[in-house]
């Protein structure tokens, strides 16, 4: 079953189709979902694209009830996902995704391969940077609606695009664990403002959500590792909101060593 169902699901990426019944209605339970993303890595990586980094997604614990999801999930980020901006500014084409929405993120590139065992402040010493971004997440399941958290690993994590804003050097900010839980984030689409979020929301903040899913893919999924060089985006602050081409959505930042992004779709 898992590799016909990795090769319907990478169908649906390329078409950008749903998926029915739900994998979970077929007898899929969690660590079967992580071995159809395992296979899914393999036929990407089978036709030339590269993993260049990690999302995990389900950190906030705000909208867990609302998604049917209460635990973190997590998948790699492509270099044929990935948008880095120059500056503050960029387009993202939605074209492909199947009932995207936006999710203001931080992001976090690191020097050298990080341990499973260390706790926030321990993985400072592993990490380059620091940066603002936005996951534009997807899914083939209709209506967003999912029976089991097997619904959304085997569906590639809901990672459509990560879009990663100016980096930031950790070095010599050691409030840094605090200040991202601290920080203070405004969304807006068109000029108007459409949700509020708050950096503690991710599992007590963005780092230490790093931390927790460190431990959690070592014991889910001991072989798939973090490398130096690669980057991790730690879950969105706000809820995630529905995406159409012709938008401008932006973020207004409270931390001033992190500057808010304005995304234009396509």
């Amino acid at each position: 079953m898992n590799d016909a169902l990795a090769a319907e699901l990478l169908r649906a990426w390329d078409t950008g189709t749903l998926i029915e019944p739900l994998p979970s209605q077929r007898g899929l339970d969690l660590p079967a979902a992580y071995g159809v993303a395992e296979r899914l890595i393999g036929l990407r990586e089978a036709r030339g694209e590269r993993r260049v980094g990690w999302k995990i997604g389900f950190t906030n614990r705000t909208i867990w009830q609302r998604y049917g999801v209460h635990a973190p999930i997590w998948a790699p980020v492509w270099d044929t996902t990935l948008i880095r901006m120059d500056d503050t500014a960029a387009t993202a084409s939605l074209t492909g995704l199947s009932q995207p929405r936006i999710e203001p993120e931080v992001v976090f590139g690191f020097r050298k391969a990080p341990a499973a065992d260390l706790d926030a402040h321990e993985l400072l010493d592993c990490i380059e940077w620091v940066a603002h971004g936005f996951e534009i997440v997807h899914t083939h399941c209709a209506g967003w609606r999912f029976a089991h958290a097997a619904d959304t690993v085997a569906d590639f994590a809901l990672h459509g695009r990560l879009v990663i804003g100016p980096r930031v050097e950790v070095r010599g900010w050691p409030s840094i664990a605090g200040d991202l839980a601290a920080l203070q984030v405004v969304l807006a689409c068109d000029g108007h403002e459409v949700d509020r979020g708050a950096g503690h929301n991710v599992l007590d903040g963005p780092l230490q959500a790093l931390a927790a899913w460190l431990r959690a893919m070592a014991q889910h999924t001991p072989h798939w590792r973090v490398q130096a060089g690669e980057f991790v985006t730690t879950g969105t602050i706000t809820d995630a909101w529905p995406l159409s081409p012709g938008q401008r959505w932006t973020t207004t930042l409270s931390e001033p060593r992190l500057p808010g992004l304005t995304l234009h779709t396509d």
